[in-house]
């Protein structure tokens, strides 16, 4: 199986840590995220890796090289302009001829990537992304109004539980037929496509460590995890 890992961002929300070097390098422990995410998905018998890149890729492309110090093969796609979680798919179109993984490459999670895969094969479906708890607390009163605007429930500080993308999703070489070519494309965009086209599209819980690192409270608290966060699937 083949993985395509997003590493094109700009990483803004992570100022000033980003402001030198691109997000995938940004380190965690003794290492960049995105060495943590390739040997993860390595030690998961994903070893033919794509790498989506855009900002400051000569410093990511520097860093990897083409996986032999990994055991891996690594390949780069660049995009000439933004197109998108899913529009940069199309770049490398044709060398996903299979069911292939695609995540995003500041992702700190002890998913188990083949327990995961091997959901999706089962369950037929042309995506399966996988998904965490996470509850939010509202700290005012929330009123829920009728077509009348007349109050018909009052919640004091509730607390909402909702189920979150954690930026990880397996896809069958099928969604290609919903992804425009040359247009900037989101994988919310395709989500939504694929439902309206009444496409099965599945989720996966998982019950575990993860951590987007997209802020700078994120990413000291991935530094804190880190003398204890291993990864292992």
């Amino acid at each position: 199986m083949k993985a395509v890992i997003l590493a094109g961002g700009k990483g803004t929300r992570l100022r000033p840590y980003t402001a030198s070097f691109p997000k995938p390098l940004v380190p965690i422990g003794d290492k960049p995220i995105l060495e943590i995410v390739i040997e993860q998905l390595i030690s998961s018998g994903i070893t033919d890796i794509i790498l989506a890149v855009g900002h400051l890729a000569e410093l990511i492309m520097a860093y990897f090289t083409y996986g032999d110090k990994f055991e891996s093969r690594i390949k780069y796609s660049r995009e000439n302009e933004p197109l998108g979680t899913v529009g940069a798919l199309n770049l490398v179109k044709n060398e996903l001829r299979e069911t292939f993984l695609v995540m995003n490459g500041d992702v700190l999670t002890d998913i188990n990537y083949q327990k995961l895969i091997e959901n999706h094969k089962q369950s037929g479906s042309i995506a399966t992304i996988a998904l965490t708890k996470r509850s939010v607390n509202i700290d005012f009163g929330v009123a829920k109004l009728n077509e009348s605007n007349n109050i018909i429930d009052y919640l004091e500080k509730p607390t909402i539980h909702q189920s979150v993308s954690m930026g990880i999703y397996i896809f069958e070489p099928r969604i290609f037929e919903y992804i425009p070519p040359n247009k900037k494309f989101d994988l919310p965009d395709l989500v939504k496509k694929l439902i309206k086209n009444k496409e099965t599209v599945k989720g996966y819980i998982h019950d575990g460590y993860w951590l987007d690192i997209g802020r700078p409270e994120d990413y000291e608290k991935a530094c804190m995890d880190s003398k204890t966060f291993k990864g292992e699937n």
